[in-house]
């Protein structure tokens, strides 16, 4: 691994498959929001925000269910 920058409080290290291994001042590893919240002020990494779920799901079901009842009502 390759010494990427060395901090009092935590050390960055390149690995040779190009990702990144951070660890603290008492030499053991940090994983997990506060691995990636390093990397991020670092400026080592970029974050994307998690994809909402769309709520267009629930409307064509009322739709459909309109559609239905018109075509009940044109028979």
């Amino acid at each position: 691994m390759k010494l990427v920058k060395k901090t009092d409080e935590y050390s960055i290290f390149q690995r040779g498959d190009e990702r990144y291994a951070v660890k603290d001042a008492a030499k053991k590893p940090v994983n997990g929001e506060e691995k990636a919240r390093i990397l991020l002020a670092e400026g080592l990494i970029k974050l994307t925000a998690p994809a909402e779920k769309p709520a267009e799901e629930e409307a064509p079901a009322e739709e459909t269910a309109a559609e239905e009842g018109a075509e009940e009502a044109a028979e």
